[in-house]
């Protein structure tokens, strides 16, 4: 562990002769031990008071007292990091919600007492910097190399945030829940109401930005009873689908293999955290009409399972999820575009096929939707994971257009109508929008065509959308 500390952290855990007894506690631990990269280092000390640990401190650099009434004393170096120091605390709970503690700092409690409150045993994990000790009271170490999640004492269900941390943490670290730790989960699942909004929102992005395997967050919230929290990934859960087409079972579970075959896809790998949130979250919701639209269908002489139509249901379901969860403006405002047009097919491909479906999926591009076609065609083993021949085409075509990234921009601008002496009015902004829809049907893709164009329409009389 030393050698992956920045090193002014190491002169302050090697100079500071008040830091006697202190440990590295928590994910910085669980990821070392698991090989993950991490930037943050989390420290607490013990046998010392709050005024003496920041006189101490404060002669490496700059204390930031704003997390004082947290016990958490953040450190600014000199070469712009910032280190948190915290004091062991005791939690009692007082009343309803995540912040219904009341919080005592007392730097006599023992290290044990102190990875007794943590969460789950993989993060009640310490490590003297000093000693290289691994101070492990629960078994944390264990059931990483298990990959078990398990709750740390019974102290578990006075905090209902903690189920939708194990949610992420399962997905992120491909782990399984203990039966007990699911068993405690259900007994509080009434108590989600108490969580704020904001608070569900951070936890399930850090399930669509940081998993490795999203499918175990997701069969966490399935055997803890909280997906019925989440009516619209619920109603997924035994929705047939035709054994030929999907032979991996039922849209649920084609869901999780979807989420799945995302996150090894270089586009997510190699994405920021707002690409790949977007992406997980489009995913993990393309399929939510099918719960609305499946139904049999005699075809060719046998009984088919289809869902004609999901893809345009699955929009206004995906956008009431993100809203129940609390996902931002630009999240909610890009996912349902990639829902309801997740289903292109390759007869259905052309250059104004093309041009349109770019103007529609704005904000979001084609390089994100053929991502989804992907990971959707992907998640249907044993099948092999073939690239659809519809995504090879939207790819090829939407590059030779230059509209794999961004979509369409106007070629009739105002500017052209006020040098022609027309004046602002209703009637230019409908001229603006007849010509738009004309270059996405094809009819010019230059402003001399543009041009062609106005002439021809001013002669004769634009037609314009609401008139046609």
């Amino acid at each position: 562990m030393n050698e992956l500390l920045p090193q002014s952290l190491r002169r302050i855990l090697q100079g500071t002769p008040e830091l006697n007894r202190c440990y590295l506690v928590g994910g910085c631990v669980r990821d070392w031990l698991l090989g993950v990269a991490t930037k943050d280092f989390d420290i607490e000390v013990f046998g010392i008071s709050e005024s003496a640990l920041i006189q101490a401190l404060g002669r490496w650099g700059k204390v930031d007292l704003v997390g004082r009434s947290f016990g958490v004393i953040k450190v600014g170096t000199d070469d712009g990091r910032i280190h948190d120091f915290s004091l062991p605390r005791r939690d009692s709970k007082v009343g309803i919600g995540h912040q219904g503690f009341a919080v005592e700092f007392d730097p006599a409690i023992s290290p044990r007492e102190a990875a007794a409150r943590r969460d789950f045993t993989v993060n009640s994990l310490m490590w003297d910097a000093r000693t290289g000790e691994l101070l492990d009271f629960f078994g944390g170490a264990e059931d990483l190399r298990n990959r078990v999640l398990r709750h740390t004492s019974g102290a578990f269900p006075e905090d209902p945030l903690r189920v939708l941390r194990g949610m992420q943490f399962a997905g992120r670290f491909n782990l399984v829940a203990a039966p007990e730790t699911i068993e405690l989960s259900r007994g509080i699942k009434a108590a989600y109401a108490e969580l704020a909004i904001e608070r569900v929102r951070e936890e399930w992005m850090k399930w669509a930005t940081r998993s490795t395997r999203p499918s175990a967050g997701l069969e966490f919230l399935k055997q803890s009873e909280w997906l019925e929290h989440f009516p619209e990934l619920a109603a997924l859960v035994g929705v047939p689908q035709d054994a030929e087409w999907h032979p991996e079972g039922d849209a649920w579970v084609h869901t999780l293999h979807c989420v799945d075959a995302l996150v090894q896809l270089p586009e997510w790998l190699e994405g920021d955290d707002e690409l790949r949130g977007t992406l997980s979250l489009a995913v993990l919701t393309h399929d939510l009409g099918k719960a609305t639209h499946t139904k049999p269908e005699p075809r060719n002489g046998k009984i088919r399972i289809v869902s004609p139509g999901h893809e345009a249901a699955g929009g206004p379901l995906a956008e009431s999820f993100l809203q129940r969860i609390g996902a931002t403006n630009e999240i909610t405002g890009r996912v349902p575009k990639l829902v309801t047009n997740h289903m292109m097919r390759v007869t259905e491909i052309s250059p104004r096929a093309i041009r349109r479906l770019a103007h529609r999926l704005a904000p979001t591009t084609i390089e994100q939707l053929v991502v989804v076609m992907t990971a959707d065609a992907f998640g249907r083993p044993p099948l092999p994971k073939e690239v659809p021949a519809s995504v090879e085409l939207i790819r090829s075509k939407s590059a030779r257009l230059s509209l794999q990234s961004g979509s369409p921009k106007p070629v009739l601008l105002g500017r052209h109508l006020i040098a022609r002496g027309m004046k602002p009015g209703p009637e230019f902004g409908k001229i603006l929008e007849a010509a738009f829809e004309a270059q996405l049907d094809g009819e010019f893709e230059d402003l001399e065509g543009a041009t062609r164009w106005l002439e021809a329409r001013l002669a004769t009389g634009i037609q314009t959308p609401e008139s046609g």
